[in-house]
């Protein structure tokens, strides 16, 4: 056993008395005065942050500058991920339902990097080009000779 266990007794036996026993700092300081209280700040009146003007993102006369803007992001990150990115072709175009579509063409053996895992690149390029066309649009992702077969199907 140290001292230390023996003056604090964690041991059960002590080997000093508590008789013995030397004041720690706290017992030998005199009691504090109680410290006089300070007036209240006056109160101030909380500033409000300052706010910019926001910028409309597209001009009110242009629906399409968000679909465009949307098409133009999702060629660049299309040919970020593949390897072959002459291949890769982006179209804007509305449905039959009157709804914006943006069609992706790529290289068939990049189709696999497009996609992703589980379709998780796919869907994450579908969430970025959704909030940049700021509105509803839809993403659909082809090969060129899927692309092929919907253009003769078109013309039969």
């Amino acid at each position: 056993m140290s001292a230390f266990d023996d003056e604090f007794g964690l041991f059960g036996e002590t080997a000093v008395d508590d008789v013995e026993r030397q004041p720690t700092r706290r017992e030998e300081a005199p009691p504090r005065e109680p410290v006089p209280a300070r007036e209240p700040a006056p109160a101030r009146a909380p500033r409000a942050p300052e706010r910019r003007p926001r910028k409309p993102s597209t001009a009110p006369g242009d629906p399409w500058a968000g679909h465009r803007r949307a098409t133009e992001l999702l060629a660049f990150l299309a040919r970020k991920l593949v390897q072959k990115p002459d291949s890769v072709s982006v179209e804007l175009f509305i449905d039959e339902h009157a709804q914006p579509v943006i069609e992706l063409i790529v290289d068939p053996e990049d189709l696999g990097k497009v996609i992703g895992r589980s379709g998780r690149v796919a869907q994450a390029l579908r969430t970025v080009v959704r909030a940049t066309a700021e509105g509803r649009v839809a993403v659909d992702i082809l090969d060129t000779t899927e692309a092929a077969e919907g253009l003769e199907d078109e013309s039969e």
